[in-house]
C-alpha cells in the first residue's frame, strides 16, 4: 500500500526489524532484540495496562483513502492513502493522575541524534502540553548500541531551537548528561514509567 504525506511525498517506513531463530539458551532480557522501538513501547504499554499501572496508547494516524482494490467481493485492499494532517506525537495517556505525552525516535548513529527526526508541529504540541501542566518527553533509542534515553521536552526544546545556529544533531554525550538511560528488561521491556517516577519525585 502506498501512503503519502499531505504534501504528496511518499511515506517511508524506517522501522528496524529482524527475524532470527529462537534460542532457548538466550538471556530472556535480550529475547526481543531486533524489535523496533515502537514495538517495544507497545509491548511495554500493554504490560502497564494489564497490570493496572497506567493507560497509555499509541495515537492513531488519520488516513484519507484514495484508491481501493477489490480482488474479491468479500475483500477490499487499500492501495493508496494520504495522511490527512501532520501527526503530533506518538503516544499519550494517564499515569498516577498525570497526563503524559511523548514522541519515540531511533537512530543508527552511535555518537549523536539527528534533529531532523523532529518536526515543528511536534515541538509546538509538546510545548502546549507543558503549558497545561502535562509531562512531555522523548524516548530516544540508539539502535546499534541498544540504548534508550528519556529526554525531557524542555531539554529537547533547547537543542531544537539551536538549529538556527547550525546545530544538526544532539551529541550523545549531551543526551547522557541531561537525559536518563532506561535499563532494557523483559517485563516490562522499556520501563520508562520508573524513570518518570524519579523525575517527578524531585520536581
Amino acid at each position: 500500500m502506498t501512503i503519502r504525506y499531505p504534501n504528496g511525498k511518499k511515506f517511508q517506513n524506517k522501522r528496524i526489524l529482524s527475524h532470527k531463530k529462537n534460542d532457548k539458551n538466550k538471556d530472556e532480557r535480550f529475547s526481543n532484540r531486533g524489535m523496533s522501538l515502537e514495538e517495544d513501547i507497545n509491548v511495554t504499554n500493554e504490560y502497564y495496562r494489564s497490570h493496572h499501572i497506567a493507560i497509555i496508547h499509541k495515537k492513531p494516524t488519520p488516513l484519507q483513502i484514495v484508491n481501493v482494490n477489490y480482488p474479491k467481493r468479500s475483500a477490499a485492499v487499500v492501495t493508496e492513502a494520504y495522511f490527512k494532517k501532520p501527526s503530533t506525537t506518538d503516544y499519550n495517556g494517564v499515569y498516577k493522575g498525570r497526563y503524559i505525552d511523548f514522541e519515540a525516535k531511533e537512530t543508527k548513529n552511535k555518537t549523536s541524534f539527528p534533529l531532523k527526526n523532529f518536526h515543528d508541529h511536534q515541538i509546538t504540541h509538546m510545548k502546549e502540553v507543558i503549558s497545561h501542566h502535562g509531562f512531555a518527553f522523548a524516548l530516544l533509542r540508539f539502535s546499534l548500541l541498544d540504548e534508550v534515553y528519556l529526554l525531557k521536552a524542555e531539554d529537547l526544546f533547547s537543542f531544537y531551537d539551536e538549529q538556527d545556529k547550525k546545530r544538526k544533531s544532539i551529541p550523545k554525550r549531551e543526551i547522557e548528561s541531561c537525559g536518563y538511560l532506561i535499563p532494557i528488561g523483559f517485563h516490562p521491556r522499556i520501563d520508562y514509567l520508573k524513570t518518570i517516577d524519579k523525575i517527578l519525585s524531585v520536581e
